[in-house]
């Protein structure tokens, strides 16, 4: 059936120019009914990539490949899983400390060195911005990482190796937590994502070219946000949520500061299937809410 005119935003405001997967209908049914397991989400970490420009701070995004399996031809961030040799090999580390931040993100101080471990690898596989530097008040000078930045991507040394063979130091300080989020419990894919915020450092450029993705762009929260409603940037709830909220700050130096007030409180999305009808909602974010009519897989 199609949606009809009292349907909320079918498509959904928080998920604009994504299609509904046929599975999720049944999944969300099996889920109530205790005939699903969700699964255990991943932990993953992603970093909004602040820059100063002529109307305020600009983001970096980057669009994913159609041919990626998840958030296949969508805007976001640079981010990625986390490595478990991140928990296990203690790279050398300037700013909060893993028991500081451990506190900060609300898990054990091993989870909390990989989540920051995995918030500057990503960055640096995909942006090519290294958040680290030879001591803990500067940060390094720009080069050419194209192969270290490869063999960091294809698992082939840990990210605290990579550190020691150039004599690096992990800058913590320089990120700032802004928020988390998990996928919700009837999906075939499930991440628990802390966000946080970071400035281009001085000196430092992102890429222009990234290998997950065939687009690269710096835009304000406002050119995003605005990009997204009119089916411009598609972005998963998350992303354009955090570009929403960046909307008042007036430097990247702002946001990082904004974010001492934020809590990480986890925000999951719960679901339900009434007949042909699925509502999603995010508590505290009425805005992302999915309603509509939505047959299931291999119904007309």
């Amino acid at each position: 059936m199609a949606a009809d005119s009292a349907d909320r935003n079918p498509a959904g405001p928080g998920t604009a120019g994504i299609a509904m997967p046929p599975s999720w209908p049944a999944r969300i049914r099996a889920l109530a009914d205790g005939r699903l397991t969700p699964l255990v989400p991943k932990p993953s970490a992603t970093v909004v990539l602040l820059r100063d420009g002529a109307d305020g701070p600009q983001a970096y995004l980057l669009r994913r490949r159609g041919s990626m399996a998840f958030a296949a031809g969508l805007y976001a961030y640079p981010g990625g899983g986390v490595d478990p040799r991140d928990a296990e090999q203690p790279p050398a580390w300037a700013g909060p400390s893993p028991e500081e931040w451990a506190v900060r993100l609300g898990v054990d101080r091993a989870t909390a060195q990989a989540v920051v471990c995995a918030a500057v690898r990503e960055t640096f596989e995909e942006a090519g911005v290294l958040l680290a530097g030879p001591d803990a008040d500067t940060v390094v000078a720009e080069r050419d990482w194209t192969a270290e930045r490869a063999a960091l991507e294809a698992h082939e040394l840990s990210f605290a190796e990579f550190l020691r063979k150039h004599d690096l130091v992990l800058r913590s300080d320089l990120l700032a937590g802004w928020a988390r989020w998990i996928t919700p419990a009837f999906e075939e894919r499930r991440y628990d994502t802390w966000f946080f915020v970071a400035a281009l450092p001085p000196g430092q450029r992102a890429a222009s070219e990234v290998g997950e993705a065939d687009r690269v762009t710096w835009l304000t929260p406002a050119e995003a946000v605005r990009g997204h409603a009119e089916g411009r940037y598609g972005m998963l709830p998350p992303t354009v949520t955090v570009l929403r909220e960046l909307l008042p700050v007036r430097t990247a130096a702002e946001a990082l500061a904004a974010s001492a007030d934020r809590t990480l409180t986890p925000v999951l999305g719960t679901a339900e299937v009434v007949g042909d009808r699925m509502t999603i909602r995010w508590s505290g974010y009425e805005e992302l809410t999915i309603d509509g009519h939505y047959p299931e897989e291999g119904q007309p």
